[in-house]
């Protein structure tokens, strides 16, 4: 048995303002992972048994961005706002259903 339920990693790689490709770290990616990590927290879900968020460097999806990928199913979504990851909390991380709008 895995040791979380669900593993939802954030790009946060941030790149200089003189980068030719966008960086999902300079569309608030960081801010927004810590947002799902206090919400999930506020609900009882972190932990063993359950989800755990971490940051990532570059995820190489960056014209998508900002990004994130969920494991075990390897899915991977982009999202603008915190509505957008209440939506991927609720639907996916509890309900597990994916969130097809989001999904790249």
């Amino acid at each position: 048995m895995a040791y979380y339920q669900r593993h939802i990693f954030f790009c946060t790689n941030a790149r200089g303002d003189d980068a030719v490709r966008p960086s999902c770290g300079r569309c608030g990616s960081a801010e927004l992972r810590a947002y799902v990590k206090k919400r999930l927290k506020e609900q009882g879900l972190t932990g063993a048994g359950k989800v755990r968020v971490n940051s990532a460097g570059c995820l190489d999806r960056c014209e998508e961005g900002p990004v994130c990928v969920v494991y075990p199913e390897a899915i991977w979504y982009t999202f603008i706002d915190e509505e957008d990851l209440d939506e991927i909390i609720e639907e996916h991380l509890i309900g597990g259903q994916p969130v097809e709008r989001l999904k790249i």
